[in-house]
């Protein structure tokens, strides 16, 4: 064991696992993010939310995001804060880089939960990627009444501008252009959710890419994926590494890291800090220590 508790032999069986691997899919979960800096609680949240904090007493940024708002100023003027931070602007640790970097020259594809736009701003080829539960970047009718998505960076950046006392100018308050009721995220949180052309074009080169490699060697790397959703990454991982002898799977995630027993013999399983891990088999691959 390292002094981080990283199990230096199952480093290098991830590793041999790597290279040895026709293919990789990689399924990420909130604790990627979480490693990478993205935390919504703690100094970083009072840092870019100290107003509503005191008003609200507000914990965190996720709980906040669920408060009912008396009005779409305000409620626009705490997400258009929660939007930048998490979105646009750029995680305080490479672990997104540092993945990619172990992506060099490997047929890979990603299944992600996040809704944090990571792996593309990393340099990970928006073709090879499934966002699954939709995208801050993106603002969709809140009824809806039409099956489409709009990007909301330039919005975004004049509501975080002109935002005043904890409200945003009401002219700023986005509202759909088919039907005039206000806009809301992109995200799956209820039935609303809009899967749009390019959420249906992505899940067909997924699928596309499972039915293709059914057969190969496929590393199934599983990364910070909780309880919450695991019908999406977890279980299905675990189905196709069950159904394809030649398939290893690799879960990375402090606390929550173990397989079933039918395919542990082909599974490596690390209970540390996923930054931690990809550092490390990052310099392996490139020669350090």
């Amino acid at each position: 064991m390292t002094s981080t508790g990283i199990s230096l032999a199952r480093i290098e069986r991830l590793r041999r696992a790597l290279t040895a691997a026709d293919a990789v899919v990689i399924g990420a979960g909130a604790g990627l993010s979480a490693a990478a800096g993205f935390t919504y609680s703690g100094r970083r949240f009072e840092q870019h939310f100290a107003d509503f904090i005191r008003q609200y007493g507000f914990t965190d940024m996720y709980t906040g995001g669920f408060y009912p708002f008396t009005s779409l100023e305000e409620h626009w003027a705490y997400w258009s804060r929660y939007i930048w931070i998490n979105r646009y602007a750029d995680a305080p640790k490479p672990v997104y880089q540092q993945l990619l970097q172990l992506m060099q020259d490997t047929d890979y594809f990603v299944l992600t939960t996040n809704v944090d736009h990571c792996f593309q701003k990393a340099g990970f080829d928006k073709k090879r990627l499934f966002y699954t539960q939709g995208d801050y970047g993106l603002w969709q009718c809140s009824r809806p009444c039409h099956q489409k998505t709009y990007d909301n960076y330039g919005a975004v950046r004049q509501m975080l501008d002109e935002q005043k006392d904890m409200k945003i100018p009401s002219k700023l308050v986005p509202r759909c252009p088919v039907c005039g009721e206000p806009m809301s995220m992109n995200l799956r949180a209820d039935g609303t959710f809009v899967e749009d052309k390019g959420w249906h074009n992505a899940a067909e080169r997924y699928a596309d890419f499972i039915r293709r490699h059914e057969r190969a060697r496929v590393l199934y790397l599983e990364l910070g994926v909780g309880a919450n959703t695991p019908g999406i990454i977890k279980y299905p991982f675990w189905k196709l590494t069950a159904q394809n002898p030649h398939a290893v799977y690799v879960c990375i995630n402090r606390g929550e890291a173990f397989a079933p027993q039918e395919i542990a013999d082909r599974s490596v399983c690390i209970d540390s800090d996923i930054a931690d891990v990809v550092e490390r088999l990052a310099g392996t691959e490139n020669g350090g220590n």
